[in-house]
């Protein structure tokens, strides 16, 4: 094996060479061989092992096991311990999910303190089998059937060509200790299940179920290589990017052979998971809108407006500007001078008689029955109606400050129209800076 691993290292992941590398090792045949692997062909490896606190003393055992490992590499060996069933419970996480946030998180920090490149996992074929698995039995899209990625970003899975079965072959050929983990005969987790109940029949049935596999594996990429050609062209066609927001083009969505289908290609980055509830805001009316745990799609006319989750940012949100202050950056960057003549009026600077402000001035945004007396206009006009006539979108809405006064006038709808009850000499420069 050592050669075929370092035929197949070589080819597939010349990158590795003459880098500093991290192995997450938990101490199990898979890891350890992994380590041995790269240890022997001169590779510059160091560990990282959790202690997840799951298993009472054998997870001290194996923490002890690594610390050990130190004798056959003088490289370093680092070590933690997570309270993950805490974690779990404190993040409403199932405990296998909550042990991957915290390991993965854990490898970033140790790449980002220690200047490695690339953290080394030991998942193997028949992992990669497993999981197609699992998501068959839960239902996936393409992306869940397409296998675990050889690279994801800083995360490398060198092993991913090779079976459990030559794994423990070259340990047991190569007297290499390991750790076995009780719980992996356990039928509780679906993991295991699968691995014991279902790959052996499956192997039955055909030998090289593996290899057959992967030949499935590699059609699939095709296929969602093609897909996702498709649509980086669609996005181009109905997309428009604003500085914070997104709009989709719902009628050009329409059009398409499958509107749901390329709906969900077009947003499955940003986390959603009732997409049926996204694929309804087509037809939904305006200001109806779903969210992920870290965006918000809106429907407004004839758009789908995708927008950041911002929290800092909340419409009832207020700040307060003091008579002596001259100048301030935050949620937006103002300045107040003191002018003697005016100078060209843009939509991003205004003139105000200083002596009819009541301080302290306010910057909010705005509520229902807001209204303004529009400087160049007759009467007074609700901001909604205003919003309505200049075809404001429901995020312009949300995006928009107001300047006002102690008794809560508005005296500004910033960069857009001024109030004209505050203008009779004009001696008080407000400019808003990008």
């Amino acid at each position: 094996m050592l050669q075929k691993f370092k035929k197949h290292i070589t080819k597939e992941f010349p990158f590795l060479k003459d880098t500093k590398l991290l192995i997450a090792i938990s101490g199990g045949v898979d890891s350890v061989v992994l380590f041995h692997l790269l240890h022997k062909l001169n590779y510059d490896v160091s560990l990282a092992h959790c202690n997840f606190k799951l298993r009472g003393k054998e997870s001290d055992l194996d923490e002890e096991f690594i610390k050990n490992l130190n004798q056959i590499s003088s490289n370093q060996i680092f070590t933690i311990i997570f309270d993950t069933e805490k974690y779990a419970k404190e993040h409403k996480l199932s405990t296998q999910i909550a042990a991957r946030e915290l390991r993965y998180n854990w490898f970033q920090k140790l790449i980002t303190e220690h200047k490695f490149e690339y953290v080394l996992t030991a998942h193997h074929a028949d992992d990669n089998l497993e999981t197609f698995l699992i998501h068959l039995t839960r239902g996936s899209g393409l992306d869940g059937f397409t296998g675990i990625p050889k690279v994801n970003g800083n995360i490398v899975r060198p092993l991913l060509a090779f079976s459990r079965k030559e794994i423990l072959n070259y340990a047991k050929d190569n007297d290499i200790e390991w750790r076995e983990d009780t719980s992996n005969a356990s039928n509780k987790y679906i993991r295991n299940k699968i691995r014991h109940q279902v790959l052996p029949v499956l192997k039955e049935i055909n030998p090289s179920i593996l290899d057959s596999f992967a030949t499935t594996l590699e059609n699939l990429q095709e296929s969602k290589q093609i897909i996702e050609d498709r649509i980086e062209n669609i996005a181009s066609e109905v997309l428009e990017k604003e500085a914070n927001f997104i709009k989709i083009d719902i009628e050009k969505i329409k059009e398409l052979s499958n509107s749901k289908a390329y709906l969900y290609q077009l947003l499955k980055s940003y986390h959603f998971t009732e997409w049926n509830d996204v694929y309804d805001l087509l037809n939904a009316q305006s200001g109806k809108q779903v969210f992920s745990k870290t965006h918000r799609l809106l429907k407004d006319r004839d758009v789908l407006i995708l927008s950041k989750i911002d929290l800092s940012n909340s419409i009832e949100m207020a700040f307060q500007i003091e008579e002596e202050i001259t100048e301030i950056t935050n949620p937006i960057h103002l300045t107040f001078k003191e002018v003697i003549e005016k100078s060209t009026e843009n939509k991003q600077t205004i003139y105000v008689d200083k002596d009819l402000l009541k301080y302290p001035l306010m910057l909010r945004k705005w509520e229902k029955g807001d209204y303004i007396y529009p400087l160049g206009m007759q009467g007074k006009k609700k901001l909604s109606k205003y919003f309505k006539d200049e075809k404001f979108s429901l995020i312009d809405k949300e995006n928009t400050w107001l300047l006002c006064n102690a008794e809560n006038q508005i005296m500004w709808i910033i960069n857009h129209r001024q109030d004209r009850r505050f203008v009779k000499n004009k001696n008080l420069k407000i400019s808003v800076l990008s």
